[in-house]
């Protein structure tokens, strides 16, 4: 059958994830057949390049081979079994090779669907866990600006883009919101550590004002990535890390995005040498092939849950397929694939290849800034390279590049007039070189009108 038949069929029966769907009108659907590696296959046998790893969940390629072999293994022997009085070996080993790799002192893992969801239960834990100890008070949370934590109501409220956000404000719950430090804003000759410093001083005092009433701060580390792939450094987490000792406030890390060496380092957090209260993960746990999340805690936190049943302490929290035995098999296998190729080198090499491919972007009259962490790269258009003025949102010069780049084969998604690269690992060098010369060729006839 033909793309256009599978798009005709698509279209009288499903809606699609954060579209609108009159678009679709003029820009056809393309229906994907088939997955290897940085490939992926429409039914017309025409190849596009996976630059954004599926919206960031695809580590090490489609149709990975080894996760793939052990799934195969897991569905001779087990595919699911609810949690609540049950256990498998697949979450025991996945849980015990988590807490080993992860910042230090978190020690117990509950499972979830979704980054959302794992971002709900964070939040939950946390005011719970207060309300439990007696902290009556402390009923609200404190985001960043520009953050982003997910769609359900809870994660939407502590989420500040307004893009998602403002539809459903009536629905949600009050949250304080502080500065943070988005180094695009920083002045000229500033380094991004000083100016997350400069910023971090009207912080601490809005912590101090609002700590008694207020449960945890939540945050993106080191990329607030559906905010447009800002960046920030390290010392930012380490300042608000020591705020949350001092106050006596949880701090939330939502390495959802971020996490398994997106930035550099296994987990962001460890590149400023903290440990938060929960950790949240998901997307390239199961190295895109399974949806899986984990929020993990300390024992502190757990042992504030724990007591006698008629003291109603417990978390009564639960998602049917909380744990399952084939999303835990595969991040097993992901978490291998780590151990056993040395995949924080090799993204390290990677992240020095897309930072040359991406240098001339640097001199283009209609590029803000290129930015980096790690395996992450975005390239902001403007109308005005010195002023910064963007262009008006309604030219959707981003959605211009994202076409070019389809027709050669190309999959790069932006963020409004933001254009990155977020690749799966097993990308080569000259793959990167032919993304940059695409991402340039779309850019210059995204702002030659």
């Amino acid at each position: 059958m033909s793309n256009k038949s599978f798009a005709e069929r698509d279209l009288k029966v499903l809606w699609h994830p954060c579209t609108q769907m009159k678009d679709h009108e003029i820009l056809p659907l393309i229906p994907i057949k088939s997955g290897d590696g940085v490939w992926l296959e429409d039914f017309e046998g025409k190849r596009y390049l996976d630059a954004i790893s599926s919206w960031w969940v695809n580590l090490f390629g489609h149709c990975n081979p080894i996760i793939k072999d052990a799934l195969k293994q897991q569905l001779d022997t087990l595919e699911h079994v609810m949690m609540g009085g049950f256990t498998h070996s697949a979450a025991i080993e996945l849980s015990e090779k988590l807490i080993a790799i992860s910042p230090k002192g978190l020690n117990k893992c509950f499972y979830s669907d979704n980054g959302s969801s794992a971002v709900e239960i964070a939040l939950k834990m946390s005011f719970q866990s207060w309300r439990n100890q007696g902290f009556s008070k402390k009923t609200k949370f404190i985001t960043l600006e520009n953050s982003y934590h997910g769609e359900t109501l809870g994660a939407l409220a502590v989420s500040n883009v307004a893009l998602y956000k403002d539809t459903f404000a009536s629905l949600l719950m009050d949250t304080i919101t502080i500065p943070n430090a988005d180094a695009y804003f920083r002045a000229e000759g500033e380094t991004a550590a000083a100016y997350a410093q400069r910023r971090f001083v009207e912080v601490d005092k809005q912590l101090a004002q609002n700590a008694e009433f207020c449960c945890a701060v939540i945050i993106e580390p080191l990329v607030q990535c559906a905010g447009n792939m800002r960046m920030y450094d390290p010392i930012y987490l380490s300042l608000l890390r020591a705020a949350c000792d001092k106050y006596e406030l949880h701090l939330i890390a939502d390495e959802v995005a971020v996490g398994f060496g997106r930035t550099g380092s296994l987990f962001a957090c460890e590149q400023a040498n903290i440990s938060p209260d929960f950790l949240c993960v998901a997307k390239g746990l199961t190295g895109g092939f399974l949806p899986l999340a984990v929020t993990l805690t300390t024992d502190k936190i757990y042992q504030s849950f724990y007591d006698d049943y008629e003291h109603l302490t417990g978390f009564f929290h639960s998602h049917s397929y909380t744990g399952n035995a084939l999303g835990c098999r595969a991040g097993i296998a992901t978490l291998g694939i780590f151990q056993e190729q040395n995949v924080i080198v090799t993204n390290q090499l990677l992240a020095k290849k897309m930072s040359a491919v991406t240098a001339r972007f640097k001199q283009h009259p209609n590029v803000a800034e290129v930015r980096q962490t790690g395996m992450i790269v975005a390239i902001e258009l403007v109308k005005n390279k010195h002023t910064r003025e963007p262009f008006p949102w309604q030219e959707r010069r981003g959605l211009k590049v994202y076409q070019y780049a389809l027709s050669q084969g190309v999959i790069l998604r932006p963020l409004g007039n933001v254009i990155y690269f977020m690749p799966p690992y097993v990308i080569t060098d000259m793959q990167l070189e032919w993304i940059a010369e695409v991402a340039w060729q779309g850019m210059l006839l995204a702002v030659a009108d």
